[in-house]
């Protein structure tokens, strides 16, 4: 058999074939504590009882388990022998009935990677936690199944425990006589199915609503997490943005929330940032905060909530048939989740932290060689684990608030109404969300989807201005581009606004907005008939109010607008989207590194929206590290921390912007008299008024020291021993890893290519750690060894593990045309390679072009 990367055509094959009517699973988790004797991998008994029809009796078919065995399996009465009919990923069932009965009796390993039964033991207090997580294919890692979206079925789980854990699932559940027995659940896929387990620290609320036909709801509210985390876990804020969510879906879905309860658990070691289990949610325990964090942070978590509710109808109530049309609950999740944010909750400002921070990573995404559209080819497993990135999250979302400017709001969400009552329970495809659409809109949506949903590529808009003699506008015109990989002109709904300069009410200099038209571009240029005879603009802002998902450009007279006053627009939005497009510039190498780093040295202290600063820190840190000329390089890290260290000191007392400028500051921070004002903040022998100097701010300054020589082991230890938590442990890893020494960089390297000791977590941190732009020569020889290891690392570890390393090892710091042939010589010696592990390969070989492109530009304008 093929093993356990299934395809879509095997897919369609048995779903053709089979219909599942039910499932009940019987886990047996009493193993997950107490010793561990023998050397194969802990496990723990799982039986499942399966009854599904086949359409052809008589018929062949397969079912999904990843197992290190199996005891006994059963079709239809009939005892089948496992070492005949299980290869270790697929059970063989031949002759099927019209009606059949499937029970396996299987022994599961927990997991270390955060796929599966992900089994977790807290450092601080010896605890066990056990947590599911699947998608898009592992629940057949806890138990027997057909693993596929679209063959949905009720499931009855039932779970015996140790004694004193507390055990979750999706539907409500009950202990008696040592056995946890929970509700059978809607049909739903086997992704979307969950256990949690452990002597969870568990919060309790309820959420009541009352329908105008006089129907009432009432939904069970629980919020859980660590022990150790207790102390710092915000439930009520939790369930604050939980009860505005589920009032905001109410009444813009016309469909009551159908999953029962809601639980949402905050799990350890967790490889996503959340899963949207119907009526069990889990999410990265990091969303709970241990020290101080920013508002960002706060609306981050909020964002997530709110995503992860939204997929209780966009992906559980109606689901996609298969990985190809990910984005129809993805897309709309991303999408709902930053309208719920605006229109529900105390975070109004989330439109720009979506055309700031989401986008981004849309438009990264959709230059990479591997962009696709957002409706994608989805061949097998491997693709579909890939497919989780930006295109089919922010890029679909910015196509749907496209979408909503493009057919209006009401007819939208009247669309998707019509969506959830046609099609609960059910599976869809792009098609049954385009005919209610045009039901709703009155819009040909075949020709808005070819264009948007069915071909790749980010266009670009830049405003051509022809002025008449008097100064006004005599001609505004819009002119749109695209990438010769990807040719497709879109027609876009663009507000378009002009700004000039002038004082606000203080006599300060301002940028402001003074006229603003709305208009269809189509083709390669379209003409603003309406600015005609307008005055004449400092500043034109092609995509004001983000409305479209292009990358917006800039006439030479908008440019030197913003290089003199940037930081005086007085609108929170359109300034983001300056910023946003000047980052474009920077990464398509239009403008030199060092200029993006100037404007943040001069503006970014102005900037209001936290969110946006702290984008604004990640992207100059980036500038100064991989777009910056070589030669240059470290003055432009200087430059940085010396903004960093006026910020941090003038910035308001205990405020949130102040937080966030020493963060910087110890992220750039490559000076003895840096380090020495980070050793002093650490010892408390200098303090910055209102800086609280947190246990996670601590762990923060640490890094830096480590990886500077400043911090040795012995200092690092004193502080895990001060940190003696599951997070501690964490932050003390990576410290360890970020050592200039040859030593602990062979040790990192062999603990995570060479040995699969440590958990999902632990690899995180090992290789965020080894990888420091300040140990460039350092690092120079695992480029070589990068090479040789990963096609190995590929085939011998999970997936999960296999992106990690991929990804976060390929030698990027090595940013020579040297590592550009390597790299091109690699993919040329290995064409037979998994597509997957050569996607991930020509990703990293873009961005590492991306940035010798940018530092050649740099470089010429030294001679400027």
């Amino acid at each position: 058999m093929p093993g356990e990367n299934l395809t879509r055509d095997e897919a369609r094959e048995r779903a053709a074939l089979l219909s599942v009517d039910g499932y009940e699973v019987s886990l047996d988790l009493r193993s997950a504590v107490g010793e561990h004797s023998g050397g194969g991998p802990r496990t723990f008994r799982s039986v499942t009882t399966v009854r599904f029809r086949c359409a052809e009796p008589g018929a062949s078919s397969f079912a999904d388990l990843i197992a290190p065995g199996v005891t006994a399996v059963s079709l239809n009465g009939r005892d089948l022998d496992p070492g005949q009919v299980f290869d270790g990923s697929r059970i063989a069932l031949e002759d099927l009935a019209a009606e059949n009965e499937l029970v396996v009796d299987a022994q599961c390993a927990y997991s270390r990677t955060g796929e599966g039964m992900h089994r977790f033991v807290d450092p601080e207090d010896g605890e066990v936690y056990l947590y599911t997580q699947y998608e898009p294919a592992d629940s057949r890692r806890v138990f027997a199944n057909f693993e596929q979206p679209d063959l949905k079925a009720p499931y009855r789980f039932e779970v015996r425990a140790p004694e004193g854990w507390t055990v979750w699932s999706n539907g409500a559940g009950e202990l008696a006589d040592g056995v946890w027995r929970f509700a059978e659940t809607k049909p739903i896929s086997t992704y979307i199915t969950c256990v949690v387990a452990g002597p969870y620290h568990y919060v309790t609320d309820s959420y009541e609503r009352e329908f105008e036909d006089g129907t009432r709801l009432e939904i069970p509210l629980g919020a859980m997490c660590r022990k150790g985390l207790a102390p710092h876990f915000d439930a009520d804020d939790v369930f604050l943005v939980t009860k505005q969510g589920l009032d905001f879906f109410h009444d813009h879905f016309d469909y009551p929330y159908p999953f029962g309860k809601y639980d949402q658990a905050f799990v350890p070691e967790y490889n996503l940032g959340a899963m949207e289990n119907p009526g069990m949610v889990t999410f990265r325990e990091e969303f709970i905060f241990r020290g101080k964090v920013t508002r960002a942070s706060y609306e981050g978590r909020a964002n997530v909530i709110l995503h992860e509710m939204a997929h209780m109808w966009f992906g559980d109530l109606v689901t996609m048939e298969w990985w190809d049309d990910l984005w129809l609950k993805e897309s709309f999740a991303d999408f709902m989740g930053a309208f719920s944010l605006v229109g529900a909750t105390r975070f109004t400002d989330g439109w720009i932290t979506f055309a700031n921070r989401r986008k981004a990573w849309a438009y990264r995404a959709d230059q990479l060689p591997s962009t696709h559209p957002i409706t994608a080819d989805i061949r097998d497993l491997q693709d579909a684990k890939l497919n989780f990135d930006g295109i089919t999250y922010a890029k679909g979302a910015s196509v749907l608030k496209q979408l909503v400017a493009y057919v209006g709001q009401d007819a939208f969400l009247e669309g998707a109404r019509r969506y959830f009552k046609r099609h609960a329970y059910g599976n869809t495809r792009l098609g049954d969300l385009l005919s209610v659409l045009e039901e709703t809109s009155g819009r040909d949506m075949a020709a808005w989807s070819r264009a948007w949903l069915q071909t790749a590529g980010v266009n670009s808009l830049t405003p051509q201005v022809l002025l008449r003699e008097d100064g006004r506008i005599d001609e505004l015109a819009i002119v749109q581009e695209a990438a010769e990989s990807h040719p497709e002109l879109r027609p876009h709904r663009v507000a378009v606004g002009l700004y000039r300069r002038t004082e606000d009410a203080g006599g300060l200099p301002a940028l402001e907005r003074y006229a603003q038209a709305e208009t269809d571009v189509e083709g390669a240029r379209t003409v603003v008939a309406e600015l005609a005879g307008t005055e004449a603009p400092d500043l034109v802002l092609v995509n004001d109010d983000d409305l479209t998902y292009c990358k917006t450009r800039f006439d030479e007279t908008s440019l030197a607008a913003l290089r003199r006053g940037l930081g005086h627009m007085t609108d929170p939005l359109a300034r983001a989207l300056c910023w946003s497009a000047l980052w474009n510039m920077t990464r398509d190498a239009l403008l030199p590194a060092r200029e993006f780093i100037g404007l943040v040295v001069k503006f970014a202290g102005q900037e209001t929206d936290i969110g946006v600063l702290q984008m604004l820190h990640a992207w100059a840190e980036s500038a100064a590290v991989h777009y910056t000329a070589a030669e240059r390089r470290a003055e432009a890290g200087r430059e940085l921390c010396q903004a960093a260290s006026v910020q941090m000191y003038s910035a308001e007392a205990g405020s949130e912007h102040q937080l966030a400028w020493a963060r910087f500051f110890a992220r750039v921070a490559d000076l003895p008299a840096d380090f020495e004002l980070l050793t002093s903040l650490l010892d408390g022998t200098v303090t910055l008024p209102g800086l609280e100097v947190d246990q996670e701010l601590r762990w923060a300054f640490l890094e830096p020291l480590a990886a500077h020589g400043v911090a040795d082991e012995k200092r690092l230890d004193a502080e895990l021993a001060r940190d003696d938590t599951a997070s501690g442990k964490r932050h003390h890893v990576r410290c360890l890893a970020a050592r200039p020494s040859a030593a602990v960089k062979a040790q990192c390297w062999a603990q995570v290519v060479e040995s699969d000791a440590l958990s999902n977590a632990l690899v995180e941190a090992t290789i965020s750690g080894f990888a420091q732009a300040s140990q460039r020569e350092l690092l120079a020889p695992y480029a070589e060894k990068y090479f040789a290891a990963i096609e190995r690392v590929w085939t011998e570890r999970s997936i999960q593990i296999g992106m990690d390393v991929v990804r976060g090892l390929f030698p990027s710091y090595q940013d020579s045309q040297a590592t550009l042939d390597a790299t091109d010589a690699w993919l040329t010696s290995h064409e037979g390679a998994a597509p997957a592990l050569r996607r991930l390969v020509l990703e990293s070989r873009d961005d590492l072009a991306r940035a010798l492109r940018g530092q050649a530009c740099d470089e010429a304008a030294a001679g400027r």
